[in-house]
């Protein structure tokens, strides 16, 4: 197989026809050897069946059918670990990335010989709230990240089969592929691409905030740190206080009142409950991850047999 196109399906019913359809232009410029990876991560519109007739008209659509969803993520790397293509090509199927990038990335690839090609926004779509919100978690990734993360990078990307192998070497629960294709290694250079808008997100707020925090926790120890280094500066201020109250008691025969007491009593109460919340948070992920439970469940893959 020379390659496989890869993309997840989630409330994609509006796009699945028209994704398929570009999709194959685009491979049968590169290659006629060439397969569709379409995996349906438990999406509650009709993206399955869409895609399962596609694939009974044309034998090189595969749909892996997961027994629910299990995220963007996980969903993205199940399809790359049914991929057999020596290059994947991994982006999403909503058209916000043009399948078109196919052709100029393996250019790109073939002259660079680098084994990555991805894509990046040079300027965040959306409105202003919604690129206020992105360029304020890149900085959040930036500053917390222990990698370097390419800023606004997107799905889209074409790999080598050498790069993809190594890429699900990664089993972890808590998937963050953003900095799993960071940490992997290899060649990568980036394109900047004009990506698309549309109206609504399968990635609310919440769930943009819920990844950044997941990523913060699988690829950074700062906030260990932070917490080890406040804790130190509040010791430090709480033993010069302690001086200052002494001597106040020594010199002029004063005390601090109850008040700063109780301020104080509640100031340390609120610092130590978050910094066992924080650390809870790593330990609840080395509790999953001893679990070691599968990173997916395929409940089953649609594909015509090949005439």
């Amino acid at each position: 197989m020379r390659l496989s196109i890869v993309t997840t399906l989630y409330k994609s019913a509006a796009y699945v026809e028209e994704f398929y359809q570009r999709a194959s232009e685009a491979a049968k410029r590169v290659t006629e050897d060439y397969e569709i990876v379409m995996v349906d991560d438990g999406s509650p519109d009709n993206s399955l069946a869409l895609a399962c007739a596609l694939g009974a008209e044309d034998s090189r659509v595969r749909v892996v059918e997961l027994s629910r969803n299990f995220g963007h993520h996980k969903a993205l790397m199940a399809g790359l670990d049914q991929a057999g293509g020596e290059l994947c090509f991994l982006i999403d199927s909503d058209l916000e990335e043009d399948p078109a990038l196919l052709g100029g990335f393996l250019e790109r690839m073939q002259s660079t010989d680098c084994d990555v090609v991805y894509g990046f926004q040079e300027a965040r779509k959306g409105d202003v709230l919604e690129s206020a919100g992105g360029r304020v978690a890149w900085y959040w990734i930036n500053k917390l990240y222990s990698i370097d993360i390419p800023v606004n990078q997107c799905t889209v990307r074409l790999m080598r089969r050498e790069y993809v192998d190594a890429l699900l070497l990664h089993r972890e629960s808590n998937t963050v592929i953003g900095g799993l294709w960071v940490i992997t290694g290899f060649r990568q250079v980036g394109v900047p691409i004009a990506k698309g808008h549309r109206r609504q997100s399968s990635y609310s707020p919440l769930l943009r905030l819920r990844t950044l925090l997941n990523g913060i926790t699988s690829f950074s120890t700062v906030p260990l740190h932070l917490m080890v280094g406040f804790g130190m500066i509040v010791s430090f201020i709480s033993f010069a206080f302690g001086i200052f109250v002494i001597l106040e008691k020594l010199v002029r025969n004063t005390a601090v009142g109850w008040a700063s007491l109780i301020v104080s009593i509640w100031f340390m109460g609120g610092v130590i409950v978050f910094c066992l919340g924080v650390i809870g948070i790593y330990v609840s992920r080395i509790f999953v991850e001893t679990k070691n439970r599968p990173y997916v469940i395929v409940r089953r893959i649609h594909q015509r047999a090949a005439p």
